[in-house]
């Protein structure tokens, strides 16, 4: 065999080994490829799953933190709160307070603004209960004044409720309706006392 037929012979046989090299490195970039993209899927998956719990215990909590006000509002109304009381409005406060937290590090910035003015609200209404529960409330503080700004809250949650679903991408009108008019208004007319005027509360 001569030096050209040799040269030939090389050449075909680097070039299908190029070829076939190519073609591997070919089938591992793809393949690197869709493991990127199945792993993106997975991360945005449990991103959204950490998410859609949070929302749902931040909800939850928010709810029954403003229901432990509502309650203690009827206390003050009827006797001087014990240390039970107390005791379950501070929990529902803490737990609250917890999941708030934990939102803050997760939920992006439109569900953050919306869930912002629930935590304000419900952190004024409380210091309003406390300062009614010491009989030291400020000025044009009574138990009427803090119903109606505690039945408030029930809106701004189901604002961040609906943040919440929208980030989600559940786009359909949430079951839940706000209170009526006239809930409000027989709400409202538990805490119409006279003595509220003094800032005096029924002994026990």
């Amino acid at each position: 065999m001569d030096v050209g037929s040799v040269l030939i012979a090389v050449a075909g046989v680097a070039g299908t080994l190029g070829g076939a090299l190519l073609t591997q490195r070919g089938a591992e970039k793809s393949k690197r490829r869709e493991l990127e993209m199945t792993q993106t899927i997975q991360e945005a998956r449990e991103n959204r799953d950490l998410r859609r719990r949070c929302y749902t215990e931040l909800h939850r909590d928010a709810r029954q933190f403003c229901t432990a006000l509502s309650r203690q509002l009827y206390v003050l109304r009827d006797r001087t709160p014990g240390d039970e009381d107390i005791q379950s409005l501070e929990a529902a406060k803490d737990t609250y307070r917890d999941r708030w937290s934990e939102a803050l590090m997760i939920a992006p910035d439109p569900v953050i603004a919306a869930a912002r003015e629930v935590n304000g609200a419900l952190n004024r209404v409380y210091g309003q209960i406390k300062r009614l529960e010491q009989a030291n409330p400020r000025p044009g503080e009574t138990l009427r004044s803090a119903a109606e700004a505690q039945h408030a809250i029930w809106t701004l949650i189901a604002a961040t409720r609906e943040a919440m679903r929208r980030d989600l991408g559940i786009t359909a009108e949430s079951e839940d309706r706000p209170h009526s008019s006239s809930d409000a208004d027989t709400f409202f007319r538990d805490f119409d006392d006279p003595n509220e005027d003094t800032g005096a509360r029924p002994s026990s």
